[in-house]
């Protein structure tokens, strides 16, 4: 997803992304939703598949 996306989903949810880069907004929003802030954050697997964020977060 492109960060101008994420952003717009951070908004939408009350978060305020102006000084945050990607990695940061997506944990928010991921912290919002109740789920553990973890985009990133895997060193080598992420069982996660269902994730919206899952192709994002292992393709880095």
């Amino acid at each position: 997803m492109k960060l101008t996306q994420v952003k717009e989903m951070a908004k939408g949810m009350g978060i305020s992304p102006r000084k945050m880069n990607k990695s940061e907004i997506i944990r928010a929003i991921q912290t919002q939703e109740g789920n553990f802030p973890c985009f990133r954050t895997s060193v080598e697997h992420c069982d996660q598949e269902t994730c919206l964020w899952h192709d994002d977060c292992i393709s880095a």
